[in-house]
């Protein structure tokens, strides 16, 4: 087993069910100690009691609602305040698929508060101790629903595309530093996610649900590999590079001093 104390503490959020407790027990068998973050306490304290006899390795648990806002300070104090995080899991996240009208707004707020505002605080506790000593990882779990347009997805796609662009951005800012930043883009997942959000796995094709184990497998090989953004179920990369070399080559006509003639708008006369 590698040493712990090398490796780091990794703090992991909605770490007691589905991709958090995967995460949790890979990252353990590498021999990183633990700070386990979910709301349950008793699932954590299950997770975390075996993981410390199988693996060795600390463990804490923070039981904590990252859509409330005292909890939320408390995990943020923790990341702030412990210099042997050496890696955070952004893992935490709900998503509500269904027309907007019709949708529960106070559930809405809460997933937006959930997906993009924990993640982007408790990124913002953790960076500044990752570059004082110039080393840690943040990894952040977004989804492949940030790609696709579709009714139903407009909130959880657009939390999610949020992650997706926060990530690259985090990961150029940091880009001079030993810092890393990966973002993760799961397609369908067999995980408790889907209960409740308005379409049920059961529904689904079973040929575009990967086992949870496998993904984050492809995940966790895709960050040994240096990866910034990986997408565990796709079969070339070079397509999603396509995909990145069109947005670059948007970029310098995104912004221009006069309209596009296609709009046939009249420039004002020389005074």
């Amino acid at each position: 087993m590698n040493n712990p104390h090398k490796l780091g503490t990794a703090l992991i959020t909605g770490a007691s069910t589905g991709i958090g407790a995967t995460y949790a027990k890979r990252l353990a068998r590498r021999g990183h100690d633990l700070i386990l973050v979910a709301r349950s306490q008793a699932n954590l304290d299950k997770l975390a009691g075996e993981l410390a006899r199988d693996t060795g390795v600390n463990l804490r648990v923070l039981a904590a609602d990252l859509t409330d806002e005292a909890d939320l300070r408390r995990v943020e104090a923790v990341l702030h305040d412990d210099p042997d995080i050496s890696l955070l899991v952004n893992n935490a996240g709900s998503a509500t698929l269904g027309p907007l009208a019709g949708a529960d707004i106070g559930r809405l707020s809460r997933e937006i508060q959930l997906n993009i505002v924990a993640p982007t605080r408790l990124s913002h506790a953790v960076l500044p101790g990752f570059v004082a000593r110039n080393r840690g990882a943040l990894i952040n779990i977004a989804s492949v629903m940030s790609q696709m347009v579709i009714p139903g997805n407009s909130v959880y796609g657009g939390t999610k595309a949020y992650l997706l662009h926060f990530s690259e951005v985090l990961a150029l800012e940091l880009a001079a530093s030993a810092v890393r930043v990966q973002v993760v883009l799961p397609g369908a997942t067999r995980t408790p996610l889907w209960n409740g959000s308005g379409v049920e796995l059961k529904d689904l094709p079973p040929d575009i649900v990967m086992e949870v184990e496998e993904m984050v497998d492809a995940a966790l090989a895709g960050f040994d590999q240096g990866e910034r953004i990986t997408i565990p179920s796709l079969p070339d990369d070079a397509d999603w590079q396509r995909l990145l070399k069109a947005r670059e080559a948007l970029q310098p006509n995104l912004s221009r001093k006069h309209a596009a003639p296609r709009y046939q708008i009249a420039l004002a006369a020389a005074v």
